[in-house]
């Protein structure tokens, strides 16, 4: 009889770890199809997002293009539509990621403007669409924060804003004034005069997937 009682209590036992093990898988199976569905339809880390820039130099305002190849979104972000998905994310940009199809002048940029500012490795805001056509961002630049304009255009998955950033309002013009330094010869035109220019022109396209 003992030996029968003994056998009962260890099929007992087993069978409860077993199901116990089964419950833990289906825990499991579910969290991850919870996990799966929260994601939202637009997801901004995830569209492609390319920012492009355009600074001047001489007194004839030559244009010089770049870009920033990296951007990080580090709150919201997310939504059912590009416009929820855009309005309120917060962003890094890495100063080091700059690109202007010339290394020597990407080197110039990080050393003698970003370099001279106050704890700018990155930029960093929030973008804030306060109607169809026009909103904000918060930009830090040089440890000031500041309202920057914008114009955008939203066609099925693609966003575009268009804005115009003056350097001086972020209390930069040291630094602006530290690249035109490094870069005088450069920026001289015909009339010998060497001008760096404080406004720069930004666009920023991003294409959900």
């Amino acid at each position: 009889m003992k030996k029968i009682v003994y056998s009962l209590v260890i099929c007992f036992t087993i069978a409860q770890m077993i199901s116990c093990k089964s419950e833990a898988k289906k825990e499991t199976e579910t969290t991850k199809e919870e996990v799966k569905a929260a994601k939202k339809a637009f997801v901004l880390q995830d569209a492609t997002n390319t920012i492009n820039w355009v600074a001047y130099k001489t007194t004839d305002k030559v244009p010089v293009k770049g870009q920033f190849q990296k951007v990080n979104i580090t709150a919201g972000g997310e939504g059912d539509t590009a416009k929820e998905a855009i309005n309120n994310a917060e962003f890094s940009i890495p100063v080091s990621s700059i690109f202007t199809q010339d290394s020597s002048r990407d080197f110039k940029i990080r050393k003698f403007f970003f370099g001279i500012m106050d704890k700018t490795e990155l930029l960093s805001g929030k973008l804030v669409l306060e109607n169809d056509s026009i909103g904000y961002a918060d930009l830090t630049m040089n440890s000031t924060t500041k309202k920057l304009p914008f114009k955008y255009t939203l066609n099925g998955k693609e966003f575009s804003l268009n804005a115009t950033m003056n350097i001086s309002d972020w209390q930069a013009q040291n630094a602006l004034d530290s690249l035109n330094t490094a870069c005088k010869d450069l920026h001289k035109g015909a009339d010998g005069v060497s001008k760096t220019w404080d406004d720069v022109a930004l666009n920023i396209t991003s294409v959900f997937k």
